[in-house]
């Protein structure tokens, strides 16, 4: 399947502490990092930093053309003729940051759980038990466009709100490397400033790129000698444990960190859940982790424990788990390139990686569902 839809079951504290350490620090740039000299030879887990996130407007106050009629992800026709109080809402809260990075962040009105940077910190949230959509939240503020996709429920919260009368635009719900662009150009289409948003789709897939290029240039080039990664989704107070395979996101993120994308070799498509064969075959040297999943197991010994037939991979026996803040490891938007930085400098360069600042970070639970009708 040509990407993974999710639903959402439960969210948590947005306000816990990061055990990886606060303060304003940020990763180190790739360039800078101590490479190791053999990534497979390296033991021990790392978090990927990264530091709060940080709106970088393509214009300011940009002119808007509106009205506007779009035809949106799911092929309903959309007029917008004012967007002076915006929602914009997603399961990472890169919608929200779209918007910001587009200039038009003053007619955000409110957010949901994952939206943490400080620009959007003190809004109204419109989320609850984690990201859990609220309908009286969301008329309370009484937006005159509603941006979101189908990661979000429940989906009967968006249909009232339709039948409200409030317009609705649906973006694509994919996140990967290869919609970048054109997930930033749905959001601007609906603002009616189609040009800044083909400036920062721009912006964005080409500072993706450079890093892309920059990690490639350090990880090993020979196929025997790459990293086998794998993406292990994780929630131990619930029982779950997945591996996500082709048409997740994941590999698009594992390819663009220079390492073999097991998953594609063993047939592992969409979001499935862990079996011992599964992962024996995999025979992964380095597992990719959000944060709060792996707490979620206390820590690698937990991992270890719960999932024993780890121990009968490389990334198990060394001990070979990178993690990194469950709202931004799978998000792709304006932090791609961050992100990528700070998963590289974890994976290639463990000794240059530094603890996380944010003290906020959100669980992103997620799983196996159809988009919503």
């Amino acid at each position: 399947m040509a990407t993974l839809l999710v639903v959402v079951l439960a969210g948590c504290d947005a306000t816990s502490a990061s055990p990886h350490g606060e303060g304003d620090t940020a990763s180190i740039d790739l360039s800078d990092a101590k490479l190791l000299d053999d990534p497979k030879a390296y033991e021990g887990p790392t978090h990927a930093g990264l530091a709060e996130a940080s709106i970088d407007p393509i214009a300011d106050h940009p002119a808007q053309a509106l009205p506007v009629t779009v035809t949106d992800a799911q092929g309903t026709k959309v007029k917008v003729t004012d967007t002076s109080r915006i929602l914009a809402l997603d399961l990472y809260g890169t919608l929200s940051q779209t918007v910001f990075n587009l200039g038009l962040g003053d007619y955000v009105v409110g957010r949901d759980i994952s939206t943490q940077f400080e620009e959007a910190r003190d809004l109204p949230l419109v989320t609850e038990n984690g990201h859990e959509l609220v309908a009286e939240k969301i008329l309370e503020l009484n937006p005159s466009l509603i941006i979101t996709d189908s990661t979000l429920g429940p989906w009967d919260v968006i249909l009232q709100m339709r039948d409200a009368g409030i317009p609705v635009v649906v973006t694509d719900s994919t996140r990967s490397m290869d919609n970048l662009a054109s997930l930033t150009e749905e959001v601007a289409a609906a603002l009616g400033v189609p040009e800044e948003g083909t400036e920062l789709g721009e912006r964005i897939q080409a500072e993706a790129d450079a890093k892309i290029a920059e990690i490639a240039a350090i990880a090993p080039q020979n196929l025997t000698d790459k990293l086998r990664m794998v993406f292990l989704y994780v929630r131990g107070q619930s029982g779950i444990y997945y591996m996500f395979g082709e048409g997740s996101g994941a590999d698009s993120l594992i390819t663009a960190l220079g390492g073999y994308d097991v998953a594609g070799e063993i047939d592992w498509s969409g979001m499935k859940p862990v079996t011992d064969e599964g992962i024996i075959s995999a025979q992964p040297d380095l597992i990719l982790m959000m944060t709060k999943g792996l707490e979620s197991v206390d820590g690698v010994d937990g991992l270890l424990d719960r999932l024993p037939a780890l121990q009968q991979t490389p990334a198990g026996q060394k001990r070979r788990i990178v993690d990194m803040s469950d709202t931004a490891i799978l998000s792709y938007g304006p932090r791609t390139a961050e992100v990528l930085n700070a998963l590289a400098v974890a994976i290639y360069a463990p000794d240059s990686a530094i603890a996380d600042a944010r003290t906020d970070d959100v669980e992103v639970d997620l799983e196996p569902g159809e988009a919503a009708k």
